[in-house]
């Protein structure tokens, strides 16, 4: 069975980067964290045997949870099926407004929240994952006639990997997520990048992400890597970023960005690596 890949378009998507991640990851380490995990391009590439991931978005980590397990897998499967063959431009709309009646909706079986998140990421437009100050979806359709919510290889590759391997799966702060972290152990940080003015696509949920956020997750990174662990973290190359982390190796690559609100938005920009090793 071939190699994992993700079952999502997320904004900051690590697989045009990924050759720049592996040339500066440790050479060994232990167990392996990734506090945002988003669509796990660098878990997939490295498949560890010990790993443990997070994500502020709890839909998403409601997909990873169905991944892992047998039964929820099942139910997941069948109700993506079900969202293919009933796919509509009014269907999408139905489905997007599911989270609009709170109380039905938190009664709802993971199964098929995972599954509406995975429908709504490939049937809404250009791939965003946004949702406003209710923490409601609010991405209109992609206005697409058909549409495959997964590749059938890789969805069961991603089934064997998660169900083999079990890795621990969270919905905490990204400070929580990495505590248990020890010497020797590697951990990946990859944030909504740091912004200058107002081209940013942050909203994947309710909290968002400032420079207060960046700054705390420089703490975060400086109190790992004084444990003795691995560190490394993605972001974009702006002044705030290069101050925050001078004490430490900046590596600055070219990438290219395909998901933006705006067009014109989109195409090469400077990101950074930055290790503490």
């Amino acid at each position: 069975m071939s190699k994992a890949t993700p079952f999502v378009k997320w904004a900051g998507g690590k697989r045009q980067i990924m050759n720049h991640l592996l040339e500066h990851k440790p050479k060994k380490f232990k167990h392996y964290y990734e506090p945002f995990v988003g669509g796990g391009a660098l878990l997939l590439e490295l498949a560890p045997i010990h790993a443990t991931i997070n994500d502020s978005n709890k839909e998403l980590i409601y997909v990873y949870k169905c991944l892992r397990n047998k039964r929820l897998f099942k139910k997941f499967y069948e109700v993506c099926k079900e969202h293919e063959v009933n796919h509509s431009e009014e269907y999408y709309y139905q489905v997007r407004d599911m989270d609009k009646k709170k109380t039905a909706y938190a009664k709802l079986p993971m199964y098929v929240k995972a599954a509406r998140c995975v429908y709504l990421n490939k049937a809404c437009f250009n791939g965003l994952y946004r949702v406003n100050g209710k923490g409601q979806f609010n991405v209109p359709s992609g206005k697409y006639e058909k549409i495959k919510c997964f590749d059938e290889e890789n969805i069961q590759a991603l089934h064997k990997y998660f169900h083999k391997r079990k890795p621990v799966i969270l919905n905490k702060d990204f400070a929580e997520a990495v505590k248990t972290a020890k010497a020797g152990d590697f951990v990946y940080f990859d944030p909504p990048y740091d912004v200058v003015g107002e081209q940013s696509f942050t909203s994947y949920t309710t909290g968002g992400f400032d420079k207060k956020e960046q700054a705390r997750l420089r703490d975060v990174f400086k109190e790992l890597s004084d444990r003795g662990v691995f560190v490394m973290a993605s972001n974009a190359n702006t002044e705030y970023v290069q101050e925050l982390y001078k004490d430490f190796n900046i590596h600055v690559i070219n990438a290219r960005r395909s998901i933006n609100s705006k067009g014109d938005g989109r195409g090469k920009v400077e990101e950074v690596i930055i290790t503490n090793y």
